[in-house]
């Protein structure tokens, strides 16, 4: 979508949006307008429930008195109110009111609001970027699409005090939406499509931006003894693989943060199968896998001045004559042993590894691991935020602190010796589920928290709830969210960064 900024015309045309703040306070354009039309807009709002609450939205057809084909009334709620994230949900609105009614072109007018703590040119960039994050639609497989469906926007002008400010602003913003858009469209596609040797083919196209790849097949894996992760994809005719993604812009004495992803490509559930019903949205059980290569495209494409590493362990999950058995014994990178009593537990097999080999390799100062890891963090938290497990306040209060301005909600959940013990194994160092349903993402995250070095910070974030959304939100279209994305670039240029 083109995104314009630009000053004051002397008269609008086509479709306008303008701001009502709360208690249908009309800001200035929109009061000229009113004035022009004898009072239109005031009429408009004594009829109906609309109030200028944040996100609502009334359409007035056939302004009087002007070239506006349909002018939009855009809730901006009350002013202080009104931050980076109200102003892109804001955007969100009008790229969906847009799309719903087809249109191609939408010009919004940036008014000044008063008791904000944005400027103008700051509203202006968020919005721009709420309405190009919702703009967006997984449509490839599709060939007969009702012109009704398709998406309409093409052109968004943002009329504004100081557009080149709004300009500059936005361009600082906007490597996210390649970002995020990579990860749906990772998330989104189907796993006959992306299987692991094909992820791992797509994250390769980041070495145009300067990121370094290297994938390691399941010879050279097996070579540093990834036995647990390979375990998991032993059923499976696709091969598994590790994904290295290395971005050293920082000091050279700068140890790295590791960005760890789950890249379970499809899981069935192996010989512990899974029901068949909603078993298709396992497609997306690499969702955590898919918001690190993103993460990794934003920081690379905004030429981040830090070190990071990221590593993804890609595999499926599939059971047939070779799969891995319940009761198998498997040894760890790290040498730890792991009685495997339930083969659906798979997503803390495969991280175990891979975030061994990330401290072994690249002994980085802080690591931060994303998976669509268990139903239990869904159980326990619903599709509002993502379960936060971590042996560090500081991190853990840095992380929470990212997306909070993002609208991606974390919640820290506990960790202790009680729950750890759950997974003692009688006859291996540990077993990869406990021998009940309690707790069930708690022992996941002590499961993962045996394979941390002494001196890591670490997190592991469970976003099975919010990687995938069935309804969306303001910046968000239906499916594949991107949680994560934004998460894990604000976190590293808040903090990681020289």
């Amino acid at each position: 979508m083109k995104v314009e900024f630009l000053a004051f015309p002397k008269a609008f045309a086509g479709n306008v949006a303008v701001f009502v703040a709360a208690d249908k306070q009309l800001l200035a354009t929109a009061q000229i307008l009113d004035r022009e039309s004898g009072g239109t807009l005031t009429r408009a709002l004594g009829a109906g429930r609309f109030t200028g609450g944040k996100g609502q939205s009334l359409t007035v057809l056939g302004h009087a008195g002007a070239n506006i084909a349909r002018l939009l009334l855009l809730g901006v709620g009350k002013a202080r109110d009104l931050d980076a994230r109200a102003a892109e949900g804001l955007g969100g609105v009008i790229a969906a009111e847009a799309n719903a009614a087809g249109h191609k072109s939408v010009t919004v007018v940036v008014d000044p609001v008063k008791g904000s703590k944005l400027t103008p040119a700051q509203i202006a960039a968020h919005l721009a970027l709420g309405a190009q994050l919702r703009n967006y639609r997984f449509d490839k497989y599709k060939t007969k699409d009702k012109p009704e469906q398709k998406l309409s926007l093409s052109e968004l002008t943002l009329i504004v005090s100081g557009p080149a400010d709004a300009r500059r602003a936005y361009d600082k913003l906007a490597p996210a939406v390649d970002a995020v858009f990579l990860t749906r469209d990772l998330v989104s596609e189907p796993a006959n499509v992306l299987y692991p040797v094909e992820f791992a083919r797509r994250a390769k196209e980041l070495t145009k931006l300067g990121v370094k790849v290297q994938i390691l097949g399941e010879a050279e894996m097996k070579k540093l003894g990834m036995h647990v992760l390979l375990g998991v994809g032993q059923g499976s005719e696709r091969e598994s693989q590790l994904l290295v993604m290395t971005w050293m812009n920082g000091p050279k004495s700068q140890k790295p943060v590791a960005l760890i992803g789950k890249g379970v490509c499809f899981d069935t559930g192996g010989i512990s199968l899974k029901p068949a019903g909603g078993m298709e949205d396992m497609k997306w059980d690499m969702g955590g896998a898919g918001a690190v290569v993103g993460a990794m495209q934003l920081i690379a494409g905004r030429k981040a001045r830090a070190n990071v590493v990221a590593i993804c362990a890609l595999v499926e999950n599939m059971p047939d004559g070779n799969a891995q058995r319940p009761g198998d014994v498997v040894r760890s990178m790290s040498g730890q042993t792991v009685e495997v009593i339930n083969t659906d537990a798979e997503g803390r097999l495969i991280l175990c590894d891979a975030m061994w080999y990330a401290q072994e390799k690249f002994k980085p100062q802080a690591m931060v691991e994303l998976s669509t890891l268990t139903g239990a963090i869904i159980v326990a938290l619903g599709h509002e935020r993502a379960g936060m497990f971590s042996n560090n306040t500081q991190l853990s209060n840095r992380l929470r602190a990212a997306g909070a301005g993002l609208g991606e909600k974390l919640w820290r959940m506990p960790l202790g010796p009680k729950y750890d013990k759950l997974i003692d194994s009688d006859i291996a160092d540990m077993k990869n589920v406990s021998n009940g349903r309690d707790g069930g993402s708690i022992t996941a995250a002590q499961f993962l928290q045996r394979f941390v070095q002494d001196g890591v910070a670490w997190a592991h974030l469970d976003i099975a709830g919010v990687a995938w959304s069935n309804k969306g939100n303001e910046t968000t279209p239906k499916g594949a969210t991107a949680f994560g994305v934004r998460l894990l670039d604000r976190l590293v240029a808040d903090h990681y960064e020289r």
